[in-house]
């Protein structure tokens, strides 16, 4: 099955490449590496505002951050063309907007790295990854996540 028909079967049709909000671009090849800028969580278009601990559980940071892979692999796709040149997921980080006593970023993460499991298989999508609770992220959004994928 490819991809794009995983995908389908998902129900998940991926977004265009978002317009950068600074000085930056979306992704860069370098390689058989392709490098993508931190994608922030959005709801309904907008970013999708919050911090963990505070105002939003565990569990609703993890749909933001299964929200945000569904975005990275638009961009990966824009990028590449084609999701089946994808050979491996390389490497995730995620930065969880997060009170200073919350401790579950590693939890909330797993939303993007179990969809990545998800659609590429246990192989393609096992990742290495850092989680990190920070004190904001633009717009206030809840959570931001940058990968690495080794292509084809």
């Amino acid at each position: 099955m490819s991809i794009q028909d995983k995908l389908k079967s998902l129900g998940i049709t991926l977004p265009p490449v978002s317009v950068p909000a600074a000085a930056y671009v979306p992704f860069v090849q370098t390689g058989n590496l392709v490098f993508l800028s931190g994608h922030i969580a959005k709801k309904d278009g907008k970013p999708w505002v919050g911090q963990l601990g505070a105002n939003m559980t565990t569990e609703e940071g993890k749909q933001a951050a299964r929200a945000i892979a569904i975005d990275l692999l638009g961009t990966l796709n824009a990028a590449i063309g084609n999701l089946d040149k994808v050979k491996r997921i390389v490497k995730v980080m995620s930065l969880v907007n997060s009170t200073g006593s919350f401790t579950e970023q590693h939890l909330v993460t797993n939303g993007a790295s179990e969809f990545f499991a998800e659609v590429f298989g246990a192989q393609k999508g096992a990742h290495a990854r850092s989680a990190f609770g920070v004190a904001q992220i633009p717009f206030g959004a809840c959570v931001e996540i940058e990968l690495i994928a080794e292509v084809e």
